[in-house]
């Protein structure tokens, strides 16, 4: 079950990765000291890369944790975006999509996937390394 876990969260996360990447080619940069919609993007296809190989290379709860932060906060912000005409929060930029196309469908689905499968890694992994357990005090 723990390598199935690992492949779902790297799967969804390798899948996030690459249609941020993409479709960060076609978005607006920022203007006015503003962050730009392909900087939001790319830095969201990085951290679906690094997050993605920490939990193949070590499953531990804090990497089940973080790859749920991730998956989750993107799959979270596809559909407030959708749903929600936000505006600009401070540098961020306008976000709203009232939309839905391919892409932004196996994005959304990716990211589930890989949230999902974070946190029931979290609740399962155990919290130290195989063979490692601390040392029992003697009983007297």
């Amino acid at each position: 079950m723990g390598i199935l876990l690992r492949l779902l969260v790297a799967a969804g996360l390798a899948v996030d990765a690459y249609i941020h990447w993409d479709l960060a080619a076609d978005l607006p940069s920022g203007k006015d000291g503003n962050i730009g919609a392909d900087v939001l993007f790319q830095a969201q296809a990085v951290a679906a890369i690094v997050v993605g190989l920490l939990v193949l290379c070590w499953a531990r709860r804090w990497t089940y944790a973080v790859a749920f932060l991730v998956a989750a906060s993107a799959v979270g912000a596809v559909l407030l975006y959708y749903a929600v005409d936000v505006g600009s929060i401070g540098p961020l930029p306008e976000m709203h999509e009232p939309v839905w196309y391919a892409e932004k469908t196996i994005s959304a689905v990716g990211e589930g996937v890989a949230a999902l499968a974070a946190l029931v890694g979290f609740f399962t992994v155990a919290g130290r390394p195989a063979g490692h357990h601390a040392e029992m005090p003697a009983r007297r």
